[in-house]
């Protein structure tokens, strides 16, 4: 990805017109550098927040930029990404507006910046002096030679007050060790572990299944390392306990996740092939590299190994025309003075030649050396073909038929002028992978850390069967092999209505044994062993391992995609992937991020109608203590954005604190006041079925002169909580919205903000009335009372509305859930009036009027209600107040 940021920050007399923020994804296949512009401007604070859950890392990363200047500057948010990380958010807060990023397919973001461009509106020139960035990716670590790695970037550019690094794992089989490092200040790993003392002000607190490490540099730590502040890498190296040899499988919310990493096996033997190229183009350093590497790397072959060199240039030149030879001591010193320079780059030839060798070890049974050995070809190039044939395609078709699916190729690029794109394929199409090797002081080390993730076959022919499960299309995964000190990853779905997922591993150890193993796991959350950080939040696993599957099949459907042959085929899978990303808010090869805000001169206001809602105060009379709700029917609605909403609405909460409920097949309203103490947190709506969870807190405010003895309360925050199919904790105060889900986003009421994620739709349309939706069937409206000239007994309070609850299930309860499918009905007979409900006893009500406030829009007004008396209210909620407080 590659983000473009234009920023001017403290212009007090620019108008905004129009702001826009692209980040392009690339290939996703080296290292990621996000970088704006920054010049003169104080950072005031410079955080990361890392959670890592069964592998799974979520980092955020958050900078707070001042302008202490009159005139303006420009600002910078800069990174450097992990290679396979996807960004899942971004936002700016300029001068208390916030601008939310939202994904979009690649080609109408950049539609929209191409018209913003057009438009001369490519900059934001932005009237205050500070700004916030939050950003936030998310990525599977890998297992690389026995342990994962974390990294985060840190990059402020300077020496900052505030700086801190917060870094949570936790790992369901345990931690088995932890290792931090010094700072990093390469970009590339050399797959060597790190030694030396911890970074200064670093804290690691162990547990079982969880550490929680920090790092809070001083400014006296930041000038020591330069007096620019920190320009490095914070890592984390760690890796899991695992006893099973199936490995650990977990299931959450219907997927499954499963991590293949057996122990104590011994390795088998391999045939190697090294494919050097020692064109022109690799003379001097590059070669030299490469030789330093070789020499290590030989010298790591086992002898019961067999091994052979290929040279290549316009000419290809094998070590041993006879095949592969045993990695005796006197062979490898042989092949460490072996190198034939020359020009050009015959890549096709090379590889032939390669196939030919492997081919003709395995001819001749008991005498060849590779007979039951694994066949490995490391292939090694700085350039493009240049010489021999050509063609990526009938390169690819010519390698596909000699290897023939026996052979596992892994590519390495020298460089940036290699053709990576088809090396890649070369590897994916052939059982392998391919790499970049960055022209950096350490490639040679480079070299040697990714021969060593092969060097070491454990197991062949992996084959991982599902039963009750999918992985794909199927219900089986195959793996060519398995090395020492990796990881085989399998993210798939439960079928409907299975009971537990069977897993069963047929693979070919040593000698051409055969492994065989089964494992069952209950497909139900209850079942999964509790892990995390003692006196944390409980984690909420299900969420990580949803995202998990879909990163994992994003991921095999671009690999998917970029293996396939024919243009029907890439289409469908790029529509399916493209689907997934924007489904799961990623950036993927085939999505964007973008802000555009849009402002309107005054010009364009005096000529076209607004659509912008416009606050306004309210100031009730003093006997609004009553209270409110609406005047048509209770029914679903659609998502309401008129500038003047009236609120079609199942059940109210607002005031003192009062709740309207509407009876159904009726225009017929019911009103209650409740009774509540300062402090309390009452449960509104609780219904673990449909997944929400909704809870206000209530505010104390001044008794009236004539009741003095009457507790006056409000709400003044309510909290929402959805489980299913997303989760979020969204949190509304009067002066502030928190929404949490797969990062945390602050909203202010005092800024118009739309925020759409999966299954969530929420919009600040003024400084009073915020909207939300929850999946298709869960709207919600939310007031925040002000005055502009308040009496001793007002005070700024919210109000609750439910706009549309039919994605509730009949089991709710709470304050206002066990209303929303109660059989209640209106009976009026010689005694009086009452409530009859189902079940339950009889409730009397009177017919009176309530002063009701339904719209941020219009003025309250008087409805007719009927009234449940105070002393009536427990026997319609059929338990005690004590029952609602949480």
């Amino acid at each position: 990805p590659f983000m473009s940021v234009f920023l001017s920050l403290g212009c007090p007399h620019c108008v905004a017109s129009q702001f826009y923020l692209p980040i392009w994804a690339q290939n996703g296949l080296s290292p990621t550098h996000l970088s704006c512009i920054l010049s003169q401007l104080l950072m005031m604070s410079y955080s990361i927040r890392s959670t890592v859950v069964s592998r799974y890392a979520h980092t955020l990363v958050t900078s707070v930029l001042f302008n202490p200047h009159d005139e303006a500057h420009e600002a910078i948010f800069d990174l450097n990404l992990p290679r396979i990380a996807f960004i899942s958010n971004f936002t700016m807060t300029i001068d208390d507006k916030i601008y939310v990023a939202e994904i979009k397919e690649k080609h109408q973001a950049k539609k929209m910046y191409e018209k913003a461009y057009q438009q001369g509106k490519t900059a934001a020139h932005v009237a205050g002096t500070k700004a916030t960035f939050a950003l936030a990716y998310e990525e599977l670590l890998q297992r690389h030679q026995g342990r994962y790695q974390l990294v985060v970037s840190l990059r402020p550019g300077q020496l900052v007050r505030k700086l801190n690094v917060e870094i949570t794992v936790s790992e369901r089989t345990g931690i088995a060790y932890v290792h931090i490092p010094p700072l990093r200040t390469s970009q590339v790993w050399s797959g060597r572990q790190g030694e030396g003392d911890l970074p200064p002000s670093t804290r690691i607190q162990r547990g079982e299944t969880c550490v929680h490490i920090t790092f809070s540099p001083t400014l006296r730590d930041q000038s020591a390392f330069s007096s620019s502040g920190i320009m490095a890498d914070f890592t984390i190296h760690y890796d899991v306990s695992m006893e099973d040899i199936i490995g650990d499988v977990q299931v959450y919310g219907g997927y499954f996740i499963h991590y293949f990493a057996p122990r104590g096996l011994q390795p088998l033997e391999k045939n190697v092939v090294f494919v050097i190229d020692v064109s022109g183009s690799m003379f001097g350093t590059k070669l030299q590299q490469t030789k330093k590497a070789m020499d290590t790397i030989l010298s790591d072959l086992q002898a019961s190994d067999s091994f052979n060199i290929i040279t290549f240039s316009d000419t290809v030149n094998i070590w041993k025309a006879e095949g592969s030879i045993q990695a005796t001591v006197q062979n490898i010193h042989s092949a460490k003075n072996y190198s034939t320079p020359r020009l050009g780059t015959d890549i096709n030839a090379a590889l032939l030649a390669a196939a030919s060798v492997l081919n003709h070890s395995n001819q001749e049974p008991g005498k060849g050396r590779g007979v039951g050995q694994i066949p490995l070809i490391m292939f090694l190039t700085d350039g493009e073909p240049t010489a021999g044939e050509t063609t990526p395609s009938v390169i690819l078709s010519n390698i596909r038929q000699a290897l023939a699916h026996r052979v596992s190729l892994f590519s390495l690029a020298f460089g940036d002028d290699a053709d990576f794109s088809l090396l890649r394929r070369l590897s994916l199409e052939n059982q392998g992978e391919a790499r970049r090797i960055y022209e950096d002081a350490d490639a040679a080390l480079q070299l040697e850390g990714l021969y060593a993730e092969i060097s070491r076959p454990l197991l062949a022919d992996v084959h991982l069967d599902y039963l009750g499960g999918w992985v794909g299309a199927s219900s089986r995964a195959h793996f060519p092999n398995y090395f020492h000190g990796s990881e085989l990853v399998v993210a798939g779905k439960v079928q409907p209505g299975e009971q537990e997922v069977g897993i069963h591993l047929a693979a070919r150890g040593p000698n051409g044994h055969l492994l065989v193993a089964h494992h069952s796991e209950e497909a139900s959350n209850s079942s999964q062993k509790a892990f995390g950080c003692p006196g944390k939040p409980a984690l909420n696993v299900t969420h990580f391992i949803h995202r998990l599957w879909a990163y994992v099949t994003i991921g095999e459907l671009l690999k998917a995609r970029f293996q396939a042959k024919d243009t029907t085929t890439r289409r469908l899978l790029a529509a399916k992937a493209l689907n997934l990303s924007l489904e799961y808010n990623f950036v993927t090869p085939l999505t964007s991020l973008v802000v555009v805000h849009l402002e309107k001169t005054n010009e364009e206001a005096m000529t076209q109608p607004s659509t912008t809602a416009k606050t306004s105060t309210v100031t009730p009379s003093s006997s609004n203590r009553l209270g409110l709700g609406t005047g048509t029917l209770c029914m679903p609605t659609p998502w309401l954005t008129s500038p003047s909403p009236i609120f079609i609405s199942c059940l109210t909460v607002d005031g003192d604190p009062h709740f309207v409920i509407h009876i159904p097949h009726s225009e017929e309203k019911i009103c209650f006041t409740l009774d509540g103490r300062p402090g309390d947190l009452l449960k509104l709506i609780d219904d673990p079925k449909a997944g929400l969870h909704v809870s206000g807190q209530l505010l104390g405010a001044p008794s009236r002169p004539s009741h003095k003895d009457q507790t006056r309360t409000y709400f003044h925050i309510i909290t929402i909580t959805s489980d299913k199919p997303r989760a979020y904790n969204i949190t509304i105060s009067r002066s502030s919205i928190s929404v949490q889900g797969e990062s945390t986003l602050s909203l202010s009421w005092n800024q118009r903000a739309l925020v759409k994620k999966p299954h969530l739709e929420l919009h600040v349309a003024s400084a009073a009335l915020l909207t939300l939706r929850l999946g298709p069937h869960l709207n919600f409206f939310i007031l925040r009372h002000q005055y502009r000239h308040p009496s001793t007994l007002q005070l700024p309070h919210l109000g609750f509305y439910v706009v549309n609850g039919s994605g509730l299930s009949p089991s709710a309860r709470g304050l206002m859930g066990q209303f929303q499918y109660t059989d209640i009905r209106l009976v009026t007979g010689p005694s009086g009036s009452y409530l009859q409900k189902h079940h339950g006893l009889d409730v009397p009500v009177v017919l009176g009027k309530r002063l009701l406030k339904e719209s941020p829009r219009l003025l309250p007004r008087w409805t007719s209600c009927w009234i449940v008396k105070r002393s009536h209210v427990e026997r319609l909620l059929g338990q005690p107040y004590l029952a609602y407080v949480l």
